[in-house]
């Protein structure tokens, strides 16, 4: 196996602006992934992903840097690098959201991708790999509904 990227793709029914909020906004994101999230919108924004109480030292907190903002198409972030360093090729992992209409909605494209680059020995690699892939098979189904319940509200 390469371990190269992860690629999932996902039918919405709700209209790509809402699901481009979704997936974009530290506000929307935490309804569906991290339990709590800090950044702007906007390229070039710092912050970080919270998985956890973040007074418990057993919380996992994770810097985000959103890299390009193409509203309601494109939404992408480098994450998994350490907090206080710059995301690099060689230290995070770059997710790729593409949103498209569709019929009865929107189709949404997740790619990550970046494994490789980090310089791990391969068992660390696998590990990493695997958690990702079980992570996005956690996380990503719970965008329809949430997405469909603010779209039934709009």
């Amino acid at each position: 196996m390469e371990y190269a990227s992860i690629e999932r793709e996902l039918h919405i029914d709700a209209s790509p602006e809402v699901v481009f909020d979704v997936i974009s906004s530290a506000e929307h994101l935490k309804q569906w992934w991290p339990d709590d999230a800090h950044f702007e919108t906007a390229p070039g924004s710092t912050g970080e992903l919270v998985f956890g109480d973040k007074a418990d030292p057993d919380a996992h907190i994770t810097a985000f840097t959103v890299l390009e903002v193409d509203a309601p198409r494109k939404f992408v972030f480098r994450w998994t690098n350490p907090v206080g360093e710059v995301a690099e090729v060689s230290n995070s992992l770059l997710v790729t959201f593409e949103v498209s209409p569709a019929e009865s909605g929107s189709t949404v494209r997740m790619t990550e991708t970046g494994f490789r680059e980090q310089g791990w020995e391969i068992a660390v690699l696998e590990h990493e790999y695997n958690q990702h892939v079980h992570g996005w098979s956690v996380f990503l189904p719970r965008i329809a509904p949430y997405a469909e319940s603010l779209s039934a509200t709009r």
